[in-house]
């Protein structure tokens, strides 16, 4: 089943009912929301609060295990002071519901939860600075350290084998390389995989292991106002991605996302880099394999946005959001080359005024 055929595609009137027949509540506002593979609504719902409804995509839908685990995680994140969604349990007392619902092309089942509203904006929307930079990254080691002590009795289904957008899976592109034809990224996005098969994936068991959130980028992070004119971390979204990897992937992860929308990304590695290692300090190791793991978060993002949008054409401004500057920061770093970036990046942390 394609990616397009997989997405669910309600109407408002559906939703409304899904909510009433589900929850026990009437929404008197409903907002789209943008999502890559699956159907989230913002609601207002009569009675009072905020929600936000995920529809998970049809194919996810058959892994309910899966999904139980992510909101096991983000209630465990939120009980120990991480700004994670919790879920709203059904009347009957439901996690998540698995409805059969028809989008137009045909009947499909579709795991439907309704989780809380967080305050804030995306990162992506406000003026970035070192200090939300330093925050993103403290705050994403707090919550990978927080997240390998959670207890499960399903924690092996993060193991994912064959997640395409594990960092652990990086030659699983190789088949996708062709939709890139005729552009000159594709030979840089060769080379970054075949070193990645001989710099990194011999030296894996070098890396502390860890449970990686997957997708800590700038739209899934929600800021707010603090006291003093700077910004504080208000939520953390998409727990989709969530798998077994290692904590370097979810550092990596983050300065690729924190490097999009920023003025001069050259200089994104070194305030996420103190902020994590204010939590976390890097092994030798990790720092090594830094720079690579970086350009191949960015070679998934090109290669998978190019794939998307030949299924969903429709959402190609949302699919793409991160392929328009991610090409040019790919091309930089890459020319830049692994030495000068990770002087940019390890001496400027070292020295780097926020750092505890």
């Amino acid at each position: 089943m394609s990616v397009a055929d997989s997405k669910p595609n309600l109407s408002h009137l559906q939703v409304s009912e899904l909510v009433k027949r589900l929850f026990g509540l009437t929404p008197s506002q409903i907002h789209p929301l943008p999502s890559y593979d699956d159907q989230n609504f913002h609601l207002v719902v009569s009675e009072g609060s905020e929600y936000v409804l995920k529809v998970m995509n049809s194919a996810d839908s058959q892994n309910p295990t899966l999904l139980e685990l992510q909101t096991h995680a983000m209630t465990f994140l939120h009980q120990r002071g991480i700004p994670a969604q919790t879920v709203l349990p059904t009347t009957s007392g439901q996690v998540m519901s698995l409805e059969d619902i028809d989008c137009g092309f045909g009947r499909q089942k579709y795991l439907v939860r309704l989780l809380t509203y967080l305050p804030g904006t995306t990162i992506a929307k406000v003026p970035s600075s070192p200090q939300i930079l330093y925050e993103a990254g403290k705050m994403a080691a707090k919550m990978d350290a927080l997240l390998q002590e959670m207890e499960h009795p399903q924690l092996q289904v993060l193991q994912r084998e064959k997640f395409i957008w594990s960092l652990s899976n990086i030659p699983l592109l190789e088949p996708y390389v062709p939709l890139m034809d005729g552009d000159p990224v594709q030979q840089v996005i060769k080379s970054v995989i075949q070193q990645y098969k001989t710099c990194v994936q011999p030296k894996l068991g070098s890396f502390r292991k860890c449970i990686n959130h997957g997708d800590f980028n700038d739209h899934n992070i929600l800021v707010q106002p603090d006291d003093s004119a700077t910004y504080k971390i208000s939520g953390i979204l998409d727990f989709g991605d969530m798998s077994s990897g290692y904590y370097v992937y979810e550092l990596a992860i983050a300065i690729m996302y924190m490097m999009i929308e920023n003025p001069t990304p050259l200089d994104v590695g070194r305030a996420v880099l103190a902020g994590w290692e204010s939590v976390l300090p890097l092994n030798e190791a990790e720092r090594d394999a830094l720079y690579l793991l970086v350009l191949c978060r960015f070679c998934q993002s090109l290669v998978l946005a190019r794939h998307a949008v030949a299924q969903q054409p429709e959402n190609e401004d949302y699919l793409m959001i991160t392929a328009k500057t991610g090409i040019r920061h790919l091309f930089r770093l890459w020319e830049l080359g692994k030495e000068e970036v990770e002087r940019r990046w390890f001496q400027s942390a070292a020295q780097y005024p926020g750092k505890e």
